[in-house]
């Protein structure tokens, strides 16, 4: 990576007159790019998408003149030049002119970038972190993401052993912002804001709200975050009103089996479930410690097992077999559906079959996708 320092030296005698530090832009010029230190060495210096101006770049939601530099009595000023998606400023929109100062953040649309200055002595301050921009980049574009619902649902085939028929999907969500594709990225930032169980009601309903198309309307297994089990009766709030605008569809909620940690707060959601007409899953069993005997004191209708437990099974050592052999014993005794998830080849499928499982999930049988 080439310091700021070498570069700086290059053109300190081509920037204004007035300035005296001499000011970068630290980012990447496209998607992807590694970060480049680019001079701010033009008066105006605008910035954008078509050729000509001071720094192009290759953002598909940057503007052809998106925004411009200037430097005033050695002071550095940034400018909105009416673009499409906005110039941010530390994460607040621009709507006139401002003053920038070292390690400000701004972004043009969806690029990050970081305002670094170097004085007349050739000294800079601070250090520059490779994950700085993506991480800032986020929870700016996390903002767009919760305003415009800018999330696509992803469907995955449940079915019975031996994939004979579809019994539902699970709805998993995907993002459709730069830098917040996956869940977990999205899930990475909600984190940083607070805003877990705003996001994951976000998801839960745009992916009823594209499942009620589907033909034949199949069960629709919607997650949640163990956040909102401390709050059941919001969780339950939110989950009728999502109900009433998918007309009423198969509903299975899943919850995660390390969020159930009040029996009895889970037997009151439990009731509370019924009354909806909604099914209940407990999500990844036996992904930490397999507590059996506090889930069923909310008696669920399916018991998903964790990927970890299926993965491989097929070339497992007996003493692993006996013991998931032993759980679904145990579960399909309480009257209880169980499903293996993450089952990706026909011999992991065999085996599972074998040891009891009614229903799985998992690439073998089909990968999640849009509707």
């Amino acid at each position: 990576m080439t310091s700021v320092d070498s570069v700086a030296s290059d053109y300190d005698r081509r920037l204004c007159p007035l300035a005296e530090d001499v000011w970068f832009l630290c980012g990447p010029t496209a998607p992807g790019d590694a970060l480049q230190h680019t001079p701010i060495d033009q008066q105006p210096f605008v910035v954008g998408r078509r050729s000509g101006v001071a720094m192009k770049l290759q953002f598909r939601t940057v503007s052809g003149a998106h925004a411009e530099f200037t430097v005033r009595n050695g002071r550095l000023f940034v400018e909105d030049l009416g673009s499409t998606n906005g110039t941010y400023l530390n994460g607040k929109r621009l709507t006139e002119p401002v003053p920038v100062g070292n390690e400000d953040l701004i972004h043009f649309a969806e690029a990050p970038f970081r305002i670094r200055r170097q004085s007349p002595t050739g000294t800079t301050a601070g250090t520059i972190s490779e994950n700085v921009c993506d991480q800032a980049l986020a929870l700016v574009q996390f903002d767009r993401l919760m305003s415009q619902r800018l999330v696509r649902p992803h469907f995955q085939p449940i079915v019975t052993m031996g994939g004979i028929k579809t019994i539902g999907f699970e709805i998993l969500g995907r993002g459709s912002v730069f830098g917040l594709e996956s869940v977990g990225a999205m899930f990475q930032a909600a984190e940083q804001l607070n805003l877990e169980v705003e996001l994951s009601r976000l998801l839960r309903w745009e992916g009823l709200r594209v499942g009620r198309e589907l033909p034949d309307r199949p069960a629709l297994f919607v997650n949640t975050h163990p956040k909102e089990v401390d709050d059941p009766s919001a969780l339950i709030g939110t989950l009728a009103k999502s109900l009433e605008m998918a007309n009423d569809l198969d509903v299975v909620l899943e919850i995660h089996e390390a969020a159930v940690t009040n029996p009895k707060s889970m037997q009151r959601l439990h009731a509370s479930l019924r009354e909806l007409g909604v099914q209940l899953a407990y999500d990844d069993f036996g992904a930490g410690q397999a507590r059996l005997a506090e889930l069923i004191e909310a008696r669920p209708d399916f018991v998903k097992f964790d990927i970890g437990l299926i993965r491989g099974i097929d070339t497992a050592d007996e003493n692993r077999l006996r013991m998931v052999r032993s759980l679904v014993a145990m579960v399909r005794d309480l009257d209880i559906k169980a499903l293996a998830e993450g089952v990706e080849t026909s011999e992991e499928a065999e085996v599972c079959r074998d040891i009891g499982f009614e229903l799985a999930q998992g690439y073998f049988y089909g990968r999640p996708a849009p509707a």
